[in-house]
Formats: structure tokens, sequence, C-alpha cells
């Protein structure tokens, strides 16, 4: 069992940066792949950004094309943590963003809501114009 509470949302003007946090419980921590994703008012939940369980010195990481180039995805296997660094934001950034951990530790990152098992309670982001 893992529980997930993320933190550092907020309101942000458009160009800027936010790094949210994800802190997560339990033991087998480092044995998770772990997601980020987001949803905005009335749109289903999207995925944002994944990194892999063990990488070795590096973490594999999948992102969004709507992200890439702005948003970074790492952890802290030692401080139970997961960060997404949010540069040049955008209005349509704006909504709740949820940590998620994924204990299939498949052969590749899962970028798929249904392939998590658990969830944070999210946070909100806000950019805006």
């Amino acid at each position: 069992q893992v529980q997930l509470v993320e933190s550092g949302g907020g309101l942000v003007q458009a160009g800027g940066s936010l790094r949210l946090s994800c802190a997560a419980s339990g033991r087998t921590f480092s044995n998770y792949d772990m997601g980020w994703f987001r949803q905005a008012p009335g749109r289903e939940r999207d995925f944002v950004a994944a990194i892999r369980w063990n990488g070795g010195r590096t973490y594999t990481a999948d992102y969004a094309e709507s992200v890439k180039g702005r948003f970074t995805i790492s952890r802290d296997n030692a401080k139970n943590m997961v960060f997404l660094q949010m540069n040049s934001l955008k209005p349509e950034d704006t909504a709740v963003y949820y940590c998620a951990a994924d204990r299939s530790r498949g052969t590749s990152l899962n970028t798929g809501v249904g392939a998590y098992d658990y969830w944070g309670q999210g946070t909100q982001v806000t950019v805006s114009s």
C-alpha cells in the first residue's frame, strides 16, 4: 500500500514556473513507477509525465507531447519523493495535478490512468494569462 500527498501547486503567471512535490509513504516506494496526471474542469484526467522505478544512474522518463521541453519529472528514492518541475507555464496547463504509483513494473512506462494503482488527492495549478 502506498499513500501519496501532493504539494506545491498555486497561482502563477504565464511563463512562470512551479515545482510540484509528491510525498509517498511505504517502504517499497522505489519499486513503483511514478506518474503525474492532470485534470482540467470538464475534461478527462490526462497523462503528463512518468518515471521508471529504478533506472540505475539515470531514470527513464516519458512525457506528454504538450509538456515536452517544459516539464521535468524526477524522483528521490531515499526520501520517497517525486517531483515535477514545470517551466514556461501556459494558461492551458491549468488543472488539478495528481501523483500516481504503478506497481506493475512492466517493460515500459504506462501512460494510461487505469494502469496506476495509487493516487494522491491532487494539487491545483492555475496559470493566468
